[in-house]
């Protein structure tokens, strides 16, 4: 469920696009202006304002947007004006460089926790923006081998996209899977499959009937398996695909607590959700931590950064 409030009358993408285009020019910038568009718009709407920009000023509204924000609330701004695709591909591609297991992340989120035809349509802008594929990149950027081949089989499936499920087979692969986390064999070619073939109603399924049988989730045992990267990759593949709401509010978590803000991760779970799920994802926050998912936005961020985070989550400022 999206948090984006559009107005009940849109502006035509022309009128957006001089407003926008006023924004920028002169002397200083209006943040507020461009708050005020394009933190009120839907994908749609914001790719026929790039379209219509482009006409009729003959420039990039990304490259003039870069040009005149800075900081926090830069990135943010242009993550979002960017076509969904093309930013999940840049996401994917800037984690990839960072160090730690925990730049793998959005490449689950974006393998488990988003459509299959939006899967695609980011492998397809990942090749026409760096020249390459994002398998190849995983491959030469991963050195866990067990890690590559998970994630290669994430990144490569295409999942069916129906309510269909098979309750023998979500028995017989409930078992697989467990035999697989009492050897400790998490990288067996068995899971590998079913967690990057299988439709995700298919998979919540076999969660269910995992715990129904065994008596813990399969989250739970796969922690019980150590504490590697491959064990904490597997978790935020199960989460992803059973409950994403869960992960997303734990990620926003993390980006809060102690010394410093995450910046980057609390902006990623925001924007890369707030046409999907942010109203669940602020419902589990809250359920999970006993305080608002806007409360935190607004006792760890300031300025335009906070009011823009804050319009996409649908807070009325």
């Amino acid at each position: 469920m999206s948090t984006v409030r559009v107005p009940d009358v849109v502006p035509s993408p022309t009128q957006d696009s001089e407003r926008l285009r006023t924004a920028v020019q002169g002397w200083g910038t209006d943040e507020k202006a461009i708050i005020w568009v394009l933190g009120h718009r839907n994908a749609s709407q914001r790719k026929k304002i790039r379209e219509t920009y482009q006409e009729l000023y003959k420039e990039s509204l990304i490259d003039r947007l870069q040009s005149e924000l800075s900081g926090d609330f830069g990135k943010a701004v242009i993550l979002w004006t960017l076509d969904p695709p093309e930013r999940d591909a840049k996401l994917a591609n800037d984690f990839l460089k960072k160090k730690g297991p925990n730049k793998l992340q959005v490449i689950v989120e974006i393998a488990c926790a988003t459509s299959p035809q939006h899967l695609l349509a980011v492998r397809q802008s990942y090749c026409s923006l760096f020249n390459r594929s994002l398998e190849e990149d995983i491959v030469s950027k991963v050195p866990l081998l067990p890690l590559r081949k998970l994630l290669v089989g994430l990144v490569s499936s295409y999942r069916y996209d129906g309510e269909v499920v098979d309750g023998e087979v979500a028995e017989l692969e409930a078992a697989k899977l467990h035999d697989a986390v009492e050897r400790k064999q998490l990288d067996h070619d068995d899971v590998v499959h079913i967690l990057s073939t299988r439709n995700l109603f298919q998979l919540r399924a076999t969660f269910q009937f995992y715990k129904q049988k065994y008596g813990k989730s399969i989250d739970q045992d796969i922690k019980s398996c150590g504490t590697g990267d491959l064990e904490s990759i597997l978790q935020i593949v199960v989460w992803c695909i059973d409950r994403p709401e869960k992960h997303f509010a734990e990620v926003v978590r993390a980006s809060v607590l102690g010394l410093g803000t995450d910046e980057d991760s609390l902006t990623r779970a925001i924007i890369t959700r707030a046409e999907i799920d942010l109203m669940k994802i602020r419902g589990e926050y809250h359920d999970a931590y006993a305080t608002s998912l806007d409360n935190a936005v607004i006792d760890d961020t300031s300025g335009d950064y906070k009011d823009f985070l804050l319009t996409l989550l649908g807070a009325r400022l």
